[in-house]
């Protein structure tokens, strides 16, 4: 069904060479109603791959989306298509022209059309008078082939979720652009369809763009995650290696739990009231060093005091404040709690690398 992408139309992208990058944003600026919504964007996805975009309500992340799919024209910069321009401030690819599809956030279904109506809807005109037989098996990788005759008022969130997705699909995009499309699904639910999705679209080699504010969505779901704030790109890379090496406070604190203790840093070697820590960069002198929680470890002694406990389940949280300074530090083990709150526990570091900010940076 999906077996080959087409190729947009458009002009060459000016020092892009032929490589497995698919889609590129290169220094994208847009303003609306004279307001900068986007300033000097520049991502990239590799073909097959899923490219999450991470950040805060407000920071941009649907405009970006919009600018890829051709609904929002850019004010600087240019984005380009396997290495052809689709848009810039000279020339603008129109959405249908793109072979870019998109899952709204609200699915965006017709409930005057069938399961089976709204998908053939995503094919180009010319093609919706006689859809292929591959339509019905996109149906049945979907998950949907027993709903086809049904309406969208007839079915759960989940299933018009995948409605919503065979449709982008069915045309055959180069690349699919998800919008938080399961914010409005309940956590299981949720969990179960993104891994769907994940296992189809590598089954496809689909390459995909996907916007979210969850932290666990983007790392379960992007071979690369770009953190957005205020309009900007701040990080691009690999989920473990954004978590381990974010390159500022407010990109190590969005992506997960985060403290950080004094340390008095020479070269690679950090000294610490919990002990030498390893560095991930040389520096030197007064440094905060990056603690995670799963990093702390807690035992009987005599160094802080367990202020609060939270239980979820599969892990317990610990908050413990230190004796000399009264810093409230978390830590993080598996499992059932195996201390109470007032008992009093000797902390160290367990982490084999971290990174450290210049005090005052």
């Amino acid at each position: 069904m999906l077996d080959k992408l087409q190729r947009p139309l458009g002009k060459k992208s000016v020092g892009n060479s032929v490589s497995s990058l698919q889609l590129t944003v290169e220094n994208v600026s847009v303003q609306i109603d004279g307001a900068s919504v986007l300033d000097n964007v520049s991502v990239s996805v590799q073909q097959g791959e899923c490219l999450v975009i991470l950040g805060p309500s407000g920071c941009g992340k649907t405009t970006l989306l919009r600018s890829l799919a051709g609904l929002q024209p850019v004010s600087a910069g240019e984005i380009a298509l396997y290495g052809e321009i689709i848009a810039n401030q000279e020339s603008h690819i129109p959405p249908e022209e793109r072979n870019i599809g998109m899952v709204f956030q609200d699915w965006a279904l017709f409930p005057h059309l069938t399961v089976f109506e709204n998908v053939v809807f995503g094919l180009p005109r010319a093609e919706r008078k006689n859809p292929s037989d591959g339509l019905s098996e996109l149906l049945g990788m979907v998950g949907i082939s027993s709903l086809s005759d049904r309406y969208p008022s007839s079915l759960s969130g989940g299933e018009q979720q995948r409605v919503a997705l065979a449709r982008s699909l069915a045309p055959k995009p180069a690349t699919i652009l998800l919008d938080e499309p399961f914010s409005s699904l309940d956590t299981g639910l949720r969990v179960e369809l993104r891994q769907e999705v994940a296992e189809l679209f590598k089954k496809l080699g689909v390459t995909s763009v996907f916007v979210t504010h969850d932290q666990d969505e983007a790392f379960a779901l992007g071979n690369q995650v770009a953190v957005m704030n205020n309009g900007r790109i701040i990080q691009q890379d690999k989920p473990a290696y954004l978590y381990q090496h974010p390159v500022d406070r407010w990109v190590a604190n969005f992506v997960g739990e985060a403290c950080t203790i004094k340390g008095e840093a020479t070269g690679s070697i950090a000294q610490t009231k919990l002990g030498p820590i390893n560095l991930c960069f040389e520096m030197k002198g007064e440094v905060d060093v990056l603690i995670r929680p799963e990093e702390i470890l807690i035992e009987a002694g005599d160094e802080a005091e367990i202020a609060s406990i939270d239980f979820f389940g599969h892990d317990t949280l610990y908050t413990i404040i230190t004796n000399d300074d009264n810093q409230s530090l978390q830590c993080r083990t598996g499992g059932m709690p195996r201390h109470s709150v007032g008992d009093r526990v000797a902390i160290k570091h367990s982490g084999v690398r971290t990174v450290a900010f210049p005090v005052g940076a």
